[in-house]
Formats: C-alpha cells, structure tokens, sequence
C-alpha cells in the first residue's frame, strides 16, 4: 500500500514574491539609470557639436565649407587660415590689448562689488533698501541706450580712444553686487561679523578676513563671468577706440568680413582663437568655484 505524499503549496505573500519584486525594482532603476546617461550624453553632444563644427570650418577653404553635401572631419588648411588672419589684422597687439582690459575689468568688478554687496548684505545703514532698489532698477535700462552719454562723457575727460574708456565704466555693475549679496546674506554668519567687530576690526578688515573667504565661490563666479563678458564685449569697443593699435580682438577681427568676399575659413580661425582663451580662463578658474560649492555642501 503506497502512501501518497503532498507537496505544500509555496506560500505567498500579499504583496507577492519579495525576490520578483527586488528584482523588477532593480531592472527599474537600471533602466532608469541607462535613460538619464543616454539623455546627459545627448545633451553633451549637441552642446560640444557647435565648439567642433567651428573647429573644422576652421581648417577649410570657404569652397569646402559652402560644398555639398558639407563635410563633418577636418580638413588641412588650418595653418593656411591662422596665417592670413595674423597677415590680415594686428592679432597679437589685439590680443594683448582684449587681456588687459578684460583682467583690468575683471579684477576691480570683483574688488568694488564685493564691497558693496558685503555692506548691503551684512550692515545697516540709513537709506540702504533705498539704494538696493535704485540699483535694482538699473537692470530695467537697456544697455544700448547708455551708449550715447557714455560717449559724451568719455569725449568731455578725453578718454576717447584710451583704455580707459573701456575699463572705468565697467568697473562696477549692479549684476555682480546683486549675486555678491545673496552670498553675504546665506553664507555670513551675522555672528562672524560681529565678533569681529567686538575685535575692533574695521570694514576692510572684516571684508578682507571674513567676507573675502566666505564669498570665494560667489567672486571667482563673477570675475569669470565678467571677464568672459568684457572680452567678447563688440559694440563699445568699436564706437569708443579710434586708434588701429589699440583695438580689441572681436573688433580686430571684424575687419575680416570684406565688402564683396569674405574668406569664411579665416574667419572660422580667428573664431577659434578667440575662443581658446576664454577655455583656460574658465577651466583655471572654475577650479575655485567648484571647490567652495563643494566644500559648502560638505558643511551643510
């Protein structure tokens, strides 16, 4: 007589099979991993593909790059182009000239900025939200309707043509004490500042040792911005130099678009060697920026 054994049914749960479901779980959350990278590479592509069409227009004749159907690798007239955008306009001088004044600007937006936006953010003063508003106010004005008296005032000191005109007027911006200040308010300990008043410390020196350090990622932001800012700058430039040594390399390199034929891949060149610079700026640069978000991250 055989005895017959059963097998028990597998038991479940209500929420069902804990493996199945840890599983489809992590197929989830693989699947949404390979979508976001493939949706960031995407983005990355058609960020970077602008940087590198201009770098292969750069190597080819104007006949290559208006050809059919257009090629997409280099080409090997790129020393062909360098030479004549160097043979063409005073490249080096205007080099030169765009970097001392694009530092100059940079510099004393970050000195002067982070001094108003300091006292704005971290001290009381009669008539200061007053202020904070007329200054809120110049961002209604259009830029190009300051040209005309920029110039006026510029001919009456006799800057015209000087260095000068192009620094001093961009010396300060609402912009930078505006962002400046929102770093003083969330990253200054009202604390700090008082014991060092306690201390006897003066403004410059509570700037100097408290505010400086703590708006370092605020103020490496703003001179990259406004060095990027003033090297591409193209319209005051032009209307303000008057002497050929002293011109800037956008407005330098303007002069390569001729009447009835512009050659496009010295153009393209001297895109390009515009742009290399700014590259090195931000990648020195940025550096500090980087690390102060970073470290600001940690502490929080």
């Amino acid at each position: 007589m055989s005895t017959t054994v059963e097998t028990p049914p597998a038991t479940t749960t209500r929420f069902g099979d804990p493996t199945k479901t840890s599983a489809n779980a992590r197929t989830r959350s693989m699947v949404g991993r390979i979508v976001t990278h493939v949706c960031i590479i995407i983005g990355v592509m058609f960020s970077i593909f602008p940087f590198y069409w201009l770098l292969v227009m750069s190597t080819q004749t104007t006949a290559q790059i208006f050809g059919y159907p257009p090629k997409l690798w280099f080409s090997t007239h790129l020393w062909e182009n360098l030479n004549a955008v160097v043979h063409d306009v005073p490249l080096f001088q205007s080099l030169l000239n765009t970097f001392l004044v694009s530092l100059a600007v940079a510099v004393l937006v970050m000195f002067f900025d982070s001094l108003a936006a300091f006292a704005f953010g971290k001290y009381e003063f009669p008539g200061k939200n007053t202020l904070f508003v007329l200054l809120l106010a110049t961002f209604l004005v259009p830029g190009s309707l300051s040209l005309v008296p920029s110039f006026v005032l510029m001919s009456w000191l006799g800057w015209t043509g000087s260095f000068a005109a192009l620094i001093v007027p961009g010396a300060a911006n609402a912009f930078g004490i505006f962002l400046l200040r929102q770093f003083a308010q969330t990253s200054i300990p009202n604390e700090m500042v008082e014991s060092a008043r306690v201390d006897g410390a003066g403004f410059f020196r509570t700037w100097w040792s408290i505010g400086v350090p703590m708006m370092r990622g605020g103020v490496a932001f703003l001179g990259i911005f406004t060095f990027i800012t003033t090297w591409n700058d193209y319209v005051w430039p032009l209307i303000i130099l008057v002497n050929p040594r002293r011109l800037t390399l956008q407005v330098a390199l303007s002069q390569l678009n001729a009447i009835y034929s512009t050659n496009f891949g010295e153009v393209m060149a001297g895109a390009v060697i515009s742009v290399v610079p700014l590259i090195g700026i931000f990648i020195i640069g940025s550096r500090h920026f980087i690390a102060n978000i970073a470290a600001g991250a940690i502490k929080g």
